[in-house]
């Protein structure tokens, strides 16, 4: 009897490693670009926030709006990040795509051009590089030429892949110009380039950041989202209050040394919305394009078709944010 009985104990202990690792449940998150926007994941995932709400949350880096949105309805990944380009379009047609919350509502890139090109009037003529179609870097370039008085055809636009893979087609003078992440265009002005307008600036309200996953799955799992909304809300409490552990994740993620990392953290540590609520002047304006450029009268978009909060509603009828609020100020 005792054999069994040791025998027994060391297979349950054996399994308790097991029970702890199932308790976390895997969640596939596609991101649509490297660049600040996308510390609070960073720092959901380096400081253990998401393992704290029972998520093994894996990050997915696929460039463009685009293709994750393709990701994301095939069914490849849970959840996705990205601007509201994307999303709204597929909305307003048959997509089963729903916006679930945005984390940043300002278009945080800036306009980098050569040396040589000193002013707006000089992109006449010259290659514009974005990430891909149909994403904030599209959008950000078309209202800037907008504001600039410089029409879509006089400038070639083309996709040229992440913030960093721009940065080097710079260097190599592949492209005339393009937008960049705040943290790349501190890289950019180092090395000498002209910075020829800030697009926050330009574009008071953008939904940049975005949470959209499919509605199908949100209904079937509602939980898990509303989980993943918590430990993203506490991640940017942890960005904004604890600049020594956030420096580290920056530089190892964007591969930059501490002064650089300093500097992007400066910029972002407090650009991240609370609670993750969409701009909705913002969704209205892109809205307003993406009816333009599909052909159809601007109309009155019925936001709800495109927007579902009811889980932030939720956590704030719970006192969740009030919570976070008071743990994160006394520390």
């Amino acid at each position: 009897m005792r054999p069994l009985i040791i025998g027994s104990l060391f297979l349950l202990f054996s399994l308790i490693p097991l029970f702890s690792l199932s308790a976390q449940q895997r969640h596939l998150h596609s991101s649509a670009g490297v660049g600040g926007a996308q510390i609070p994941l960073w720092t959901g995932k380096d400081l253990g926030t998401f393992r704290k709400y029972q998520l093994d949350v894996e990050s997915v880096l696929i460039l463009g709006g685009a293709r994750g949105m393709q990701a994301l309805l095939g069914g490849s990944v849970h959840s996705a990040n990205m601007a509201a380009m994307v999303p709204i379009r597929t909305s307003l047609g048959s997509g089963d795509a729903v916006i679930v919350g945005g984390f940043l509502n300002k278009n945080l890139l800036k306009f980098v051009a050569q040396k040589t090109i000193t002013r707006p009037g000089d992109l006449r003529g010259k290659k514009v590089g974005i990430a891909n179609f149909g994403g904030s870097n599209e959008f950000g370039v078309l209202l800037a030429l907008r504001e600039w008085g410089i029409p879509r055809e006089a400038v070639n636009i083309i996709p040229a892949g992440g913030s960093a893979a721009r940065l080097i087609a710079m260097d190599a003078r592949g492209l005339d110009a393009t937008v960049i992440s705040y943290d790349h265009a501190l890289i950019a002005a180092q090395k000498g380039m002209t910075i020829l307008g800030d697009l926050a600036e330009i574009v008071p309200e953008f939904p940049d950041r975005l949470i959209v996953a499919r509605r199908s799955f949100l209904d079937r799992e509602r939980d898990t989202i509303k989980r993943f909304l918590q430990a993203l809300s506490e991640s940017i409490y942890q960005v904004s209050t604890q600049r020594e552990k956030i420096l580290p994740i920056i530089a190892r993620y964007l591969k930059v040394d501490r002064k650089v990392a300093e500097e992007t953290y400066d910029l972002y540590h407090n650009v991240f919305s609370l609670p993750p609520r969409v701009g909705r002047k913002g969704v209205r304006d892109v809205a307003d394009v993406v009816l333009q450029q599909l052909g159809r009268p601007k109309e009155e978009v019925n936001l709800s078709r495109l927007i579902d909060e009811s889980l932030i509603d939720e956590l704030e009828k719970e006192g969740f944010f009030n919570k976070l609020r008071k743990e994160y100020t006394q520390r």
